[in-house]
């Protein structure tokens, strides 16, 4: 599974980066805006320190104004990936973008006849809001199992992007079934490696060693 980060904290993406442990980026309007800084100016600095793909969202809603922002989008770095809603305009663009050569993640996805139809207009990526789903009081974990024996059912090559991501939990589910990739907030990512009995299993092999006075060097 690729791991990409929800984030357009620079100082996050850098150290999550520097452990090896980041395949991508995941932007949106909500996040720059969190960020307080120019989109142009934040993705362009998030493209230079991460060689995988960073979605970049358009924020317009009628196909030609899509169009217009994925040109700018597109100019900041060579692996950006261009973000469009899950409607008819968006699919629209989809299509234009990736016959294009244009990577492309087709976001808003809450049902798998959603995702079959951005698979159709070529989406590179196709990314469930699991957690905004479980919310309403349904498994957001059956949308990715659907969308899985679609995809494989036809051998579509869109990759699903589990987003909405908000735990531990939802990131081994994910993997369960074969989402390729989960998208994460920074906190969520360094907490999959936390676990109680490894602090306790270190805390005993330290003072066994101490108890030796050796040093390795």
């Amino acid at each position: 599974m690729k791991f990409f980060v929800d984030t357009a904290d620079v100082k996050e993406i850098r150290e999550l980066n520097d452990l090896g442990l980041l395949d991508g980026v995941t932007t949106n309007p909500s996040l720059v805006a969190k960020s307080g800084r120019s989109i142009l100016e934040v993705t362009k600095e998030i493209c230079d320190i991460v060689s995988g793909p960073v979605s970049a969202e358009v924020t317009a809603l009628d196909y030609d104004g899509m169009m217009k922002e994925a040109a700018v989008l597109s100019k900041i770095a060579d692996n950006i990936c261009i973000k469009v809603p899950l409607t008819l305009d968006g699919l629209k663009a989809c299509k234009a973008l990736t016959s294009d050569g244009r990577k492309v993640n087709v976001t808003l996805c809450f049902s798998a006849t959603q995702a079959l139809l951005a698979a159709k207009a070529g989406a590179t990526f196709i990314s469930p809001f699991i957690g905004r789903i479980d919310d309403m009081g349904v498994n957001g974990m059956e949308l990715i199992a659907e969308i899985r024996t679609i995809y494989d059912n036809y051998d579509f090559r869109t990759e699903i992007l589990a987003a909405s991501i908000r735990t531990v939990n939802h990131v081994k589910e994910a993997a369960l079934i074969g989402a390729d990739v989960a998208t994460v907030p920074p906190a969520t990512l360094k907490a999959l490696v936390k676990h109680p009995l490894t602090d306790k299993g270190l805390d005993a092999f330290l003072a066994d060693w101490a108890k030796t006075g050796q040093k390795i060097a």
